[in-house]
């Protein structure tokens, strides 16, 4: 066999490798659960929690935490969080809501701290409908906000996109996984291979109520273009905040972060008549003719 057919065919085995070994695991290499025991006791400092198990339709148990307002709550907070850990650990966020007077439900996606189940893009999907159908029951839509943080950005938009809560929050939203992995294998055929593509850009189109991104102009995971490009999709309902400096993982250390949750939080939409504005007015740079 001439030297550069067996190259070729090294290439080409390899390739197939990778492709293999990449379609297998990319549930490892995507998520970073924390598993927690059943006995598992919730505890933070100067929150009342309430602890829930929801089973699904398949069998599958899902473990969630409600974090109560002090005070008669503005509404309910449905946090969709990363792709690491459990609620225990991002459970010290639901202050930054519940300072505000809205409660938080916090849920662990299949797999994750006391959750069970096999996990799939439709699957947690499902369930997470399943999960908003049931603060549905006790809180109208319009006191029900969506916040997604990272990977639960896209199940976000998702859950918006099929129902009409009163805002969406995308924090350091990707434009979707499929676009995200690319960055990293160019040569791979990802859009064949990645079991969780979530297009956030997909569902983005059909959520019909404001839409608020946050993100850091330092986030070296998902781009800060990124988010100018989602912001671009429905720019009549979307507001992009940019947390200057802010990096991926720390935006809650920055002061200018919490200014703008406080705003998108307790703001009221403002109806303007744009006939009494600039809205029209043409800024010509043509120079004036001069006087005969």
């Amino acid at each position: 066999m001439p030297n550069w057919l067996y190259i070729i065919l090294i290439v080409i085995i390899s390739y197939i490798v990778i492709s293999v070994a990449l379609f297998y695991l990319q549930d490892f290499l995507l998520f970073k659960p924390e598993k927690l025991d059943e006995d598992f006791k919730f505890a933070y400092e100067n929150q009342d929690t309430k602890e829930y198990f929801l089973e699904t339709r398949d069998g599958a148990k899902l473990n969630g935490l409600l974090f109560k307002s002090k005070n008669q709550p503005k509404g309910i907070v449905l946090y969709l969080k990363g792709n690491s850990k459990s609620i225990k650990g991002w459970g010290k966020f639901a202050v930054d809501f519940t300072r505000h007077d809205y409660s938080v439900f916090m849920v662990d996606y299949r797999g994750f701290g006391k959750s069970t189940g096999r996990r799939s893009q439709k699957a947690i999907k499902r369930d997470l409908q399943q999960i908003y159908n049931k603060l549905k029951e006790r809180t109208p839509e319009e006191h029900i906000i969506l916040y997604g943080r990272s990977l639960g950005s896209g199940f976000a938009a998702k859950l918006a996109s099929m129902n009409n809560p009163k805002m969406l929050i995308l924090d350091a939203p990707y434009y979707s996984l499929t676009k995200i992995t690319a960055r990293y294998m160019p040569f791979m055929p990802l859009s064949l291979l990645i079991k969780y593509p979530l297009p956030t850009h997909k569902w983005l189109r059909y959520v019909q109520c404001p839409i608020h991104i946050i993100h850091g102009t330092h986030d070296k995971l998902i781009p800060y273009k990124t988010s100018v490009k989602l912001s671009q999709i429905k720019p009549k309902l979307t507001r992009l905040h940019t947390v200057i400096g802010g990096g991926h993982k720390n935006l809650n250390n920055f002061e200018s972060y919490h200014k703008m949750m406080a705003e998108i939080i307790n703001s009221k939409p403002v109806d303007i008549d744009y006939s009494t504005t600039s809205i029209n007015v043409i800024h010509s740079s043509k120079k004036p003719k001069a006087k005969a």
